[in-house]
């Protein structure tokens, strides 16, 4: 708990004027999801400023700038051949709108910072490749019949359209499966890599990296692969705890540094359940030199999970890789506030550098994908019909911080529950005299703060009380009281003076 320098701050921002006051009431810019759908991501009329008279009732969510965690590589989706494909048959007016929707951060447009893709094909593409298919029995330790073939046709002409918008996007990507030939059961669903393909599965993810390069599209990460002790997806590929780590510190961790590829390595990418999987790999100091960080996916386990791989490894980076979120299509309601409370607040606040939702777009019967262990269920933040577009609920839980929380932005504190706070009072007896409080603040919305490099402050709020219509903010010893409805969310933005 954060008691010493919230006890600090707070006694700050109670003192009769000993300190310097802000000579212009700062005005606060408010962006609301109400959960009847009343309002979807949209800026609020209602000015709101920060003012030193007038405190209110209720503890706030006190603001400390001067305490700084990790610094924010971006919020977006994963970027299927599946989705790619669906934004492809859309005509090039229709195409670009919803890109520009997606990735501007002009006007109302939400400013999607960071994507995923896949490293050939998912679960959600209509059908199964790798960059490197043979007939049976054949082999390639050459990689000579590298292609990467399916992408070109989508995802790259996408990627394309998407970094004339947003130029600077980082990306990351994942393998569902090595191809064919190099696994043991020479199936798509399932095996293991066979030892004598380590080798040449590193120099894979480097043509990879290479070929997409010359295609003007630069990866900034790669995870090993899409959730390792899963093999009930089509694709998917199992690679054990000593797997993992002897691919990463004898094949491709050498392979990047001898092609001179400085894509940073991310370990894992699975489930919050299983902390010890990477935290095995990072006790291996050979394997953890390559190691740029980890990555989760939220199907299991806790969010804290993320906080205990910082504590044992603060140098190394964590990332929030996937995760689905879905809604009954025409749903008079939106249950927002859980989401966001647990995909944006809570990864961020146990030290993610980003949040990925899986997937960007599907159609209305949630294809393309495989069979026998494609997703059937997995909606996109967006169902594109042809040219129609319908916005669902992950498009706007990423909406509340991709638009304002840009890359390069930095967590800052603000008073989390169970934090000890401090209020003044006036003594009963003597009415002069007025005493110190400190109370452990059991009342705080769950929430999060950033400062970007643009200057600003930005607050994201979770109402997820049913009895709370309303929340103070106190920042640099000025107070704001703001309107929340229950089961809403708000994100706050205002310029640091």
């Amino acid at each position: 708990m954060k008691t010493n320098f919230l006890l600090g701050l707070l006694l700050a921002g109670l003192s009769f004027g000993s300190f310097a006051q802000v000579a212009d009431p700062l005005e606060i810019e408010a962006w609301v999801t109400r959960p009847d759908r009343s309002m979807l991501f949209e800026k609020m009329n209602e000015k709101v400023f920060f003012s030193d008279k007038g405190r209110g009732r209720g503890l706030p969510i006190v603001i400390d700038e001067s305490h700084s965690m990790q610094t924010i590589d971006g919020f977006g989706f994963a970027l299927t051949g599946g989705s790619a494909g669906l934004i492809m048959k859309m005509t090039p007016e229709a195409r670009k709108t919803l890109i520009e929707d997606l990735f501007s951060s002009k006007e109302n447009h939400i400013g999607v910072s960071y994507l995923r893709l896949t490293i050939g094909a998912s679960d959600m593409n209509s059908f199964v490749f790798s960059y490197n298919d043979l007939k049976e029995g054949e082999t390639d330790f050459k990689l000579e019949k590298f292609d990467l073939g399916q992408d070109r046709k989508d995802v790259i002409p996408v990627m394309q359209e998407i970094l004339k918008i947003s130029p600077g996007i980082k990306i990351l990507a994942s393998p569902w499966s090595a191809p064919v030939w190099m696994k043991t059961n020479g199936k798509v669903k399932g095996g293991t890599l066979k030892p004598e393909c380590y080798k040449v599965y590193a120099q894979y993810f480097v043509k990879y990296i290479q070929e997409m390069k010359k295609a003007r599209i630069t990866i900034d990460a790669i995870t090993t692969q899409n959730e390792p002790i899963n093999a009930n997806n089509t694709p998917s590929l199992r690679m054990s705890v000593s797997e993992q780590a002897e691919f990463i510190k004898n094949n491709l961790g050498p392979a990047f540094v001898k092609a001179g590829i400085t894509t940073k390595i991310v370990l894992f990418d699975h489930n919050l359940d299983r902390p010890d999987f990477p935290l095995t790999i990072l006790n291996d100091p050979d394997a953890a030199r390559y190691v740029n960080g980890s990555g989760f996916h939220h199907y299991g386990g806790d969010i804290s999970a993320m906080t205990i791989m910082h504590n044992a490894y603060p140098d190394k980076s964590l990332y929030f890789t996937e995760q689905m979120v879905t809604e009954r299509p025409g749903s008079t309601t939106s249950d927002v506030v859980s989401q966001v409370k647990r995909l944006i607040i809570g990864t961020t606040l146990n030290w993610s550098k980003n949040t990925i939702l899986w997937n960007l777009a599907a159609d209305p019967l949630n294809d393309p994908h495989t069979d026998d262990g494609g997703c059937s269920m997995c909606q996109g933040a967006v169902t594109i019909n042809g040219d129609s577009v319908t916005r669902n609920i992950a498009y706007y839980v990423v909406a509340h911080a991709s638009k304002f929380v840009t890359p390069g932005s930095v967590r800052i504190s603000s008073t989390q529950k169970g934090d000890m706070s401090v209020s003044l009072t006036t003594d009963e007896e003597r009415r002069e005299v007025v005493r110190v409080v400190t109370v452990e603040n059991n009342e705080a919305l769950p929430n999060v703060a950033f400062r970007t490099p643009e200057g600003k402050i930005v607050l994201i709020v979770a109402n997820d009380s049913w009895n709370i219509s309303s929340f103070r903010i106190q920042y640099r010893s000025q107070t704001a009281t703001v309107r929340l409805n229950p089961g809403a969310v708000g994100t706050y933005i205002w310029y640091i003076n």
